[in-house]
Order: structure tokens, then C-alpha cells, then sequence
């Protein structure tokens, strides 16, 4: 069965259909648009239709415009609107309203795209799932998330952000969720709030999309646990964390080089869970994901036991190991968190690369270490310089051996650090890379975290790199 033919398409949207066509998928980006898929031609920093011609070329079956540009074939298989995105919006509301999945929606500070990834991947083994691709969750991600949403979806998983006040409701209203989780409230994104409260007040808006009957899932460790729960009133509520006021409780953390070891009480049922891959944030995150997959009616204890087969996104604390000497067995271990950062997440990661175990002996140092190579933290207003700073006054930065900061804001940490463990300080990701084979060794444990915007990423390219190179 198509996902959308050209009658339904343009019932949904209101356009005009030109030929007869069908269609198995929703693209905007012609770089992985795939034969039998819609091309949306929307405006963002390039406008979509002055890539239209290329998107029917490589087997579009049609293409959602407000226009047709000079050199389409006036025949070609269009669906003619008069705005691409508010099209788009309609062919999601439309996606959404002709399923019966069980849809739950995900927001937080931090964490929602993992938790995102986890209810996929736990309610794939239950049923027919769909969720959103990559970071798909703003006023485009959304939307084109639930109109690629097949008839017979069982569980639906969407991802909702935000970077300025005003824009989780209407995402969350077209989503219409069955449960929805916000995972975190933390200090990111205060460019555009006042204060914490008003982070909260904005993620909180996620519960005006809810069903009739719908549940709320909070964290209840939280400064501003009170304001989401006021924020859910009139809804199930039901809150989870370390706390003994929670309905659902995290009761036991262990962190291993390789894994998290978690126990947790969900709705009075002891729950043993583990995920493969270190993180107290991903216990919590694992603990959000059942406490989800409960209020969906899925089952909790076969969540649970898949959720050991999860691994998180690239970007997000995925670990690999590069070979820098295969005849003598020489690896460094990576960890690549290069996607995001706030103090929040990267107290996280810290305490990460603080449990894990460096190998001794292989390198020219001779002792393993366990190094930072950290970006800034973006967005965090007026106060960014001191939130900075502080991340040297947390437990996890101890055992850190050294510490190599990117950044004009990272240079406020810099300077907190003392003697060894302060390392190389470069205004830019760029500077940093002529660095790293000076910096790094045999045996090490190399945690990169920063923002998107630092472009810290590259680092971690330079990194594999090494590997590559003298393979």
C-alpha cells in the first residue's frame, strides 16, 4: 500500500494534483531523497524549488510546490500548494488522524533523542513502530516525521524541541500524543529564557497535545518538578526518578567500562535493566523509556529486556575504538558526544569518562589516560562565562587527567584548571586538530563533547583518522 496517493495527498493539503501518482515516502533533501518518494520543496536556507527538476531526476514520484519553476515539464507529477510549509503541516495532521497508533511524545533539556531511540527500539520488538529520524523535531521535523507515518503504525515515538518560547505547543497539538515525557529541565537554551522556570513553563507545553485521557510523564527530582506537574493537571501524571515521593523510582545505578547496570520499582514491579553503554543519564533515560512504555500499555518487562540491545546515536556517547597500531594491537578509546552540551550533559559525560578504565603500558607515555577534549556550551545567555567556569568545581572532573578546551567560552574553564590536567586552550575546533596526535596515546580514553556549533566534530574525525591513517 502507498503512503500517499495523489487524491489523498491533496485532500489533505488542499492543493491541486498534477497526473496520477503515489507515493512511499516524504523528502526534503534531494542528497538522500530515495525513488517513489514526495519531494517537499521547502524554503529554508535554499529554496526546495530550485531543486526540483534534480529530485524528479532521481525518481521522485512527485513534488509538493508553491510554484513551477522555469524548465519543469508542465506535465510532471506535482501537488501545487499555496504554501509548502503550512502543506506539509497538513499532510502530517492528516498522517497523524488516519493511524491508530499509540503515540507517545518526547521533549526534555536533555536526553530526548536518546529516549527517543530507546522507545524505538524496545517497542519495535511489540509492534509496528515508527519515530522520527536523526533530531527531526521542530517545526519541519515534526511534521514531516507523521506524514511519512505508515496506515498500519502500532507505536509512534515523536521527538519535539525547541530553541525559543511558543513552539512545543503547536508541535504537540498536531502530534496529539497518547503520553507524553519530558525527560529533563536544564540550563540550555536560555539565550531566549529568562530562567530555568521559563524553560520548564515552555517544555511543560508538550501536555497541550495530549489526548483525552492522556498521561503526563515527568521527572520528579526536579527544581521545577512542581510547575510541570501543575502544567498536567486534569491528566494522569505519573513521575519518575531517584526520589522516594516519585510514582516510579531508579533504586539502583552501577557503571561499569562497558555498561549500566540499573534496578528500578516501575508501578510497584521491580524492573533489572541494562544498557550497553555507560551513563547515569542513560539509567534515567532508560528508567523514562519503561515508565513510557508502561503508559502505552506495551509491556514493561519485555522493554526492558531489549532495552540491553539499545545503543545510543551517533554523536551522543557512542564509543568505538581506533586502531592506531594493528601489528602491536594499539587502540585509543573514543567517546563521541560532539552533537550537544550543556552543564547538565556534560557533568554527564564527565562522570563517564571517569568510570572507565584506560589500559597501561602500551603507549609512549606508558600510562593510559583519560582525556577531555571539550567545545563550548552554546545559548546559555548572559551567564554562560560562569556556568563555564563551573564545570571545574564538579566531582567527575577529578580523576580527569587533562582537559583540552575549543572556544572563547571554554576559556573560562581553562583557566580554573590547574597544573597537568590543564591542557591545550584554541579559539576553534580547526586550531585543535594539528593537536591531537600530540595530545592523545596509545591506551587512552578520549571524551569529545560540545555543542553542534563548536564543530568539536571534527575532532572526532581527526581522531579516526589516526587510525586510518597508520592502519
Amino acid at each position: 500500500m502507498s503512503l500517499w496517493r495523489a487524491e489523498d495527498a491533496a485532500a489533505a493539503t488542499g492543493g491541486q494534483v498534477q497526473g496520477s501518482w503515489a507515493v512511499d515516502g516524504v523528502s526534503i533533501d534531494t542528497r538522500t531523497i530515495q525513488p517513489g518518494d514526495l519531494f517537499v520543496a521547502l524554503k529554508d536556507i535554499r529554496d526546495g524549488h530550485d531543486f526540483i527538476a534534480q529530485a524528479l531526476e532521481k525518481g521522485a514520484a512527485a513534488a509538493m510546490v508553491s510554484r513551477i519553476p522555469d524548465g519543469i515539464d508542465p506535465s510532471a507529477p506535482l501537488l501545487i500548494v499555496d504554501d509548502v510549509l503550512a502543506a506539509l503541516e497538513a499532510l502530517g495532521r492528516a498522517g497523524r488522524a488516519r493511524t491508530k497508533a499509540r503515540v507517545v511524545a518526547v521533549t526534555g533539556s536533555v536526553g530526548k533523542t536518546s529516549t527517543k531511540e530507546m522507545l524505538r527500539a524496545v517497542l519495535s520488538a511489540q509492534g509496528r513502530t515508527h519515530a522520527a529520524e536523526a533530531s527531526y523535531n521542530n517545526h519541519w521535523g515534526v511534521p514531516l516525521t507523521l506524514a511519512r507515518m505508515p496506515r498500519d503504525t502500532e507505536f509512534a515515538v515523536i521527538e519535539i524541541g525547541m530553541n525559543h518560547p511558543g513552539e512545543i505547543g503547536p508541535l504537540a497539538r498536531m502530534a496529539r500524543p497518547h503520553v507524553a515525557l519530558i525527560t529533563t529541565v536544564a540550563a540550555a537554551h536560555l539565550e531566549a529564557f529568562d530562567d530555568l522556570a521559563g524553560i520548564a513553563h515552555e517544555k511543560a507545553a508538550i501536555f497541550e497535545g495530549l489526548e483525552p485521557g492522556g498521561t503526563a510523564v515527568i521527572n520528579g527530582d526536579l527544581e521545577t518538578s512542581p510547575l510541570l506537574a501543575l502544567a498536567a493537571d486534569g491528566y494522569n501524571l505519573q513521575s519518575f526518578g531517584e526520589g522516594a515521593g516519585n510514582d516510579h523510582r531508579l533504586t539502583h545505578v552501577s557503571l561499569t567500562p562497558d555498561a549500566t547496570i540499573c534496578k528500578a520499582m516501575i508501578a510497584g514491579d521491580e524492573q533489572l535493566f541494562k544498557i550497553a553503554t555507560p551513563g547515569r543519564h542513560f539509567a534515567m533515560n532508560g528508567l523514562a523509556t519503561l515508565v513510557a512504555v508502561h503508559a502505552l500499555g506495551a509491556d514493561t518487562t519485555l522493554a526492558a529486556r531489549h532495552m540491553a540491545t539499545w545503543q545510543p546515536p551517533t554523536g551522543r556517547g557512542t564509543r568505538e575504538q581506533v586502531m592506531l597500531d594493528a601489528s602491536e594491537g594499539l587502540t585509543l578509546t573514543v567517546i563521541d558526544d560532539a552533537f550537544n552540551a550543556n552543564p547538565t550533559s556534560l557533568a554527564a559525560a564527565l562522570e563517564v569518562l571517569g568510570a572507565m578504565e584506560p589500559v597501561d603500558g602500551v603507549g609512549l607515555i606508558q600510562k593510559g589516560r583519560r582525556i577531555a577534549i571539550l567545545g563550548d556550551m552554546l545559548e546559555l545567555g548572559p551567564d554562560e562565562a560562569a556556568l563555564h567556569a563551573a564545570i571545574a568545581d564538579l566531582p567527575f572532573i577529578k580523576p580527569i587527567d587533562q582537559i583540552h578546551c575549543v572556544g572563547p567560552r571554554m576559556r573560562a574553564l581553562w583557566a580554573r584548571l590547574d597544573g597537568d590536567q590543564q591542557g591545550v586552550w584554541v579559539e576553534t575546533a580547526a586550531e585543535m586538530n594539528p593537536h591531537i596526535r600530540k595530545i592523545v596515546d596509545a591506551g587512552d580514553v578520549v571524551l569529545v563533547k560540545g555543542s553542534k556549533g563548536s564543530l568539536v566534530s571534527q575532532t572526532v574525525d581527526v581522531l579516526r583518522k589516526m587510525g586510518q591513517s597508520l592502519d
